[in-house]
């Protein structure tokens, strides 16, 4: 079997990878895809894989958009931290819906029923049986956050943070107070555990906060400098593959159908 990943975040692909790897060591890795405009530019010089995984949110805006240009003839494992956008996801060829951070049973399981449905002598799948299967349970996202320092521990709840950030290969949150406390987390963990419709990571260092945002000026290739409340002697300027789905995320886009 051959499977492409339609996925901008690294660490996401990389998970795919190895759990693909563990539960189907024969499967191929035909190429990874970062977004919307790639991917179609993509299967138009290649030949549809057995299987896709996809996520929704991809740096120049949703995957769906891919199936208005290309006929995805293959089943699509859509992954994704979204659980709002499933039933436009069964509307295409989607045979499972996978909320972030995958696990490698869901995988199993999602792949057992592709198994199920080709085993099937016809090609049409029962998208609302799927759907009606599928009991997508909202993510619970993180409330508080343990701080140790020196001899010390308190307790930060997420609505008091600012921001997220990384310095000299060190994790720090600050708070709406200006208060500065090191995390154990490293970004890539905490994108998982925010809530999306609070939280964006605008770049390698920086998660921010909404409420935190104090001013917005546009820069250059798109992108935008953000003045933060507390400020930061750092530069918080929206990185250009996160620029579109920063501006869908500042108009709730991401969260409406």
């Amino acid at each position: 079997m051959e499977f492409l990943i339609i996925e901008d975040e690294e660490p996401a692909v990389k998970r795919l990878v190895k759990l693909m790897n563990e539960i189907a060591p024969d499967a191929k890795l035909v190429d990874s895809i970062v977004s919307v405009q790639s991917a179609i530019n993509w299967f138009s010089n290649n030949k549809m894989p057995d299987l896709i995984f996809m996520d929704i949110n991809l740096a120049d805006g949703l995957s769906l958009e891919i199936f208005k240009k290309v006929n995805i003839s293959c089943p699509v494992i859509f992954t994704t931290a979204y659980e709002q956008y499933a039933i436009e996801a069964f509307k295409v060829n989607s045979i499972d819906y996978l909320l972030k951070p995958v696990k490698k049973e869901d995988v199993e399981s999602a792949l057992k029923k592709l198994e199920a449905i080709r085993a099937k002598s016809n090609t049409e799948v029962d998208y609302k049986s799927l759907l009606g299967n599928l009991n997508v349970i909202p993510k619970e996202y993180r409330k508080r956050f343990v701080i140790r320092f020196g001899e010390h521990i308190k307790t930060v709840t997420s609505a008091e943070i600012a921001y997220f950030f990384t310095e000299n290969k060190a994790n720090f949150l600050c708070t709406h107070e200006g208060r500065r406390y090191p995390v154990e987390f490293h970004l890539d963990e905490l994108e998982e555990m925010l809530d999306p419709e609070i939280f964006f990571r605008i770049n390698r260092q920086f998660i921010i906060c909404i409420h935190a945002i104090d001013e917005m000026k546009s820069y250059s290739k798109s992108r935008v400098n953000i003045k933060m409340k507390p400020p930061t002697n750092h530069d918080t300027i929206v990185s250009v593959e996160r620029s579109a789905s920063f501006k869908q995320w500042l108009g709730g886009e991401k969260f409406t159908d």
